[in-house]
């Protein structure tokens, strides 16, 4: 019996041990799986940065050559760089400024030592509001508002939105709250049955805040995690739009008094200038906390997202480096300018 016994404990034991490996060899799978996405997705924002980065990074690189001297010359160049990638007069003010205290301070004059100094300012720019990013999971349903004028991917991103929470496990149901255009809601129809999220719709011409209300119920009684709620595209009359975002959030208070939670701002990165009027005119009718740039990959004035960053103060939450769902990234600055910036050499080191 006690040989027995002991013959039990030994394969016990060698249960344990292939388990404990299985384990460990699961792990280092995941792991590895989850390196080779984040290298993919790195790998794509570069790409999508392609054409503002030859506009900005490599004009500025061609500029700011060992040897050649700082001197007005050069700070005119550098500001003609800044302005024509987008980045606006006022945060292209903003940076010169900085560049010529550190010039005095520290009595630099060769142009290269500029490079990472101007790319640290811009860090720098991108992080300003970002310590008011609401977690996610500290707030059941997590309720966001989407504004923005139509074309500029309003409907696209929330689509896009949905899919990639659902694919995080997240439960998700979206409110056709634009009921002005019947399109909007059809868009909507294909975007939830493409991620498989519920999506609350009532006719055209219905009261948004109707559909807001319902909503949030049915988020509520399902136990949801993130509400998305589309909201009309117009700005023309900006008293209506406005008295228009205001009933919703006041109607669902009544369920949670939170609501919104935040309320995120579409605007398309190919306008350029244009983008950071419409988030001028925006932000006077609707307490904006976040922003969303898409069409990234298609425009050589990227560096309109600095600009607005600068002139806000309000995070950017996503970005759209292409067409596909994937490619509508959450926003990490650090990442964004390690991509504008880096070298084709030092992206091989990033992949390696």
């Amino acid at each position: 019996m006690a040989l027995f016994d002991k013959f039990k404990e030994k394969v016990s034991i060698a249960r344990e041990k292939v388990s404990d490996k299985m384990a460990e060899t699961r792990e280092k799978m995941s792991t590895a799986v989850q390196n080779t996405k984040e290298k993919l997705k790195f790998k794509r924002l570069r790409e999508g940065l392609n054409k503002t980065r030859t506009n900005l990074v490599n004009r500025l690189a061609g500029a700011l050559l060992p040897g050649r001297k700082i001197d007005e010359a050069l700070m005119g160049e550098i500001e003609e760089i800044l302005i024509t990638a987008d980045i606006g007069v006022k945060t292209t003010t903003a940076i010169l400024a900085a560049v010529r205290l550190r010039v005095r301070k520290e009595g630099l004059d060769n142009a290269a030592e500029l490079y990472d100094f101007i790319k640290q300012e811009i860090l720098t720019i991108l992080l300003q509001g970002r310590d008011n990013i609401k977690s996610m999971q500290d707030s059941k349903p997590f309720v966001v508002m989407v504004v923005g004028v139509n074309g500029v991917g309003k409907t696209t991103s929330i689509g896009k939105l949905a899919r990639n929470y659902n694919d995080d496990g997240k439960k998700v149901i979206i409110g056709a709250a634009d009921t002005f255009r019947a399109a909007a809601t059809e868009q909507l129809d294909v975007w939830a049955e493409r991620a498989e999220v519920e999506i609350i719709k009532q006719q055209q011409g219905a009261d948004p805040a109707a559909v807001a209300f319902d909503t949030l119920q049915a988020a509520l009684s399902r136990e949801a995690d993130i509400v998305l709620i589309d909201t009309a595209g117009r700005l023309h009359n900006k008293t209506g739009l406005m008295a228009e975002l205001e009933k919703m959030g006041r109607v669902m208070k009544k369920l949670k008094a939170s609501a919104p939670d935040e309320v995120w701002l579409v605007l398309d990165a190919t306008t350029g200038q244009n983008a950071i009027q419409q988030a001028k005119e925006f932000t006077k009718v609707a307490p904006v906390t976040g922003l969303i740039l898409t069409k990234l990959d298609g425009t050589a004035k990227g560096g309109v997202v600095i600009a607005i960053a600068n002139e806000f103060k309000i995070p950017v939450r996503y970005i759209g480096v292409g067409e596909k769902v994937g490619d509508l990234q959450e926003f990490h600055p650090a990442e964004f300018v390690s991509a504008l910036f880096e070298a084709a050499e030092e992206l091989e080191e990033h992949e390696e």
